[in-house]
């Protein structure tokens, strides 16, 4: 089955072309500045790019680009967009009403649009995406694949904040959690590596500009450190994570905010790039200190110490761990946060081999020591797999 793979933000959209059953991508790109002027990143035939000027006012005709430049001319990789046979879009938030992915009806996407509230930035895109490929692929099967769905599983008392109750019944306010896909992903690639399906007692943490801890166990979702929103959990690029409301009211009063005011720094000031005041992008902050700038030492010892934390707990919410994984673009590639992370962790059988970790590699590998109680993971994440895949079950059984 050819999927569509479909990642609508506010201004840009990620697309891949997949066969899920081959785990063949043809090929996958990025529109970007859309509204603006338009920008499109086409990768095809393994080594191949092109970068093209178009005009995209709107989502519809960035998607247009896309499915043009798919079907003909140089980046050609199919015939007809009949060959697509099913669209799996990235859904941020389901709330309650979604604990797995779906196929697309206008009852989803009606559900989804009162979960606005809850997603302001991501699910109004995440819905014209499927709304403009029914109307520019009639017949075609979309699935929703939401962030959300893999951490349904946490327990009431991990997920529940601890408001007044009706806060809960009246307006669905508790923890969530994203980066679902990503999380089920590497949770299960890790119980592979680990070769055991039972009993198993596993820490993903997903380190990018966006970041997040889960424990699993068995391969459900126990706890995980995002929350309502995306703002609570770790620090990250631009988004605070953890901060008391005490703070944030006194910040407020000082400096005369709003909440929307207080919330864009928070989600947008903050971070890497409000510790560091150099940039969100840790791999110039590591930079930065290297050549003794102490904002960005510090801003660095932040990051990894928030990380440990949560690792530290979610061992001991597990009873144990038998692996620590790390993914993203942070996960995968700063060996110095690894190290930083698993620094002390001995006792709690985790123990880091510093030559494997500072060895850089593109497949999954184990970086702790040969008598390290339990296993240290590097593995690159892969969503877009998770959204085809799903797109093929959904699609399927529905048949």
């Amino acid at each position: 089955m050819l999927v569509f793979i479909l990642n609508a933000g506010s201004s840009s959209l990620k697309y891949q072309l997949m066969n899920p059953i081959i785990k063949k991508v043809f090929a996958s790109g990025i529109c970007e500045r859309i509204g603006i002027d338009g920008v499109l990143k086409h990768e095809y035939s393994e080594d191949k790019e092109l970068k093209l000027d178009i005009a995209m006012p709107t989502h519809k005709e960035a998607i247009e680009a896309v499915l043009s430049t798919l079907t003909s001319g140089e980046g050609k990789v199919i015939d007809s967009i009949n060959d697509i046979e099913a669209i799996g879009h990235r859904a941020v938030h389901g709330g309650e009403e979604f604990s797995a992915s779906i196929l697309v009806n206008d009852r989803v996407i009606e559900t989804m649009k009162k979960l606005i509230p809850l997603a302001p930035l991501h699910n109004p895109a995440n819905i014209l995406g499927m709304e403009i490929c029914q109307e520019l692929m009639p017949g075609k099967p979309n699935v929703a694949v939401f962030d959300t769905a893999f951490h349904q599983t946490m327990p009431d008392y991990a997920y529940m904040y601890a408001l007044p109750y009706d806060q809960y019944t009246k307006h669905g306010i508790r923890k969530y959690g994203f980066h679902g896909t990503s999380h089920f992903f590497v949770s299960n690639e890790a119980r592979q590596m680990l070769d055991r399906k039972h009993n198993t007692r596993i820490i993903v943490c997903h380190l990018g500009n966006g970041s997040s801890v889960s424990a699993v166990h068995d391969g459900k979702c126990i706890d995980t450190s995002m929350g309502l929103t995306p703002v609570q959990g770790l620090m990250m690029g631009t988004r605070s994570g953890d901060v008391g409301a005490g703070a944030l009211q006194y910040m407020m009063h000082q400096e005369n905010m709003t909440i929307e005011e207080a919330l864009d720094i928070m989600n947008k000031k903050s971070g890497i790039l409000g510790i560091s005041g150099k940039s969100s992008d840790l791999r110039e902050v590591l930079e930065g200190m290297q050549n003794g700038d102490e904002r960005c030492r510090l801003a660095v010892d932040m990051v990894a110490y928030n990380i440990k934390k949560y690792v530290g707990s979610y061992v001991a919410a597990l009873d144990g761990v038998d692996a620590l994984c790390f993914t993203g673009g942070i996960g995968e590639n700063a060996a110095l946060i690894r190290e930083k992370v698993c620094a002390g962790l001995d006792a709690m059988g985790l123990v880091l081999d510093p030559v494997k970790n500072n060895k850089r590699s593109k497949v999954a590998r184990d970086i702790a020591t040969n008598g390290s109680a339990s296993r240290i993971f590097v593995i690159p994440t892969n969503e877009e797999y998770v959204i085809a895949n799903d797109t093929f079950k959904v699609v399927t059984e529905s048949r």
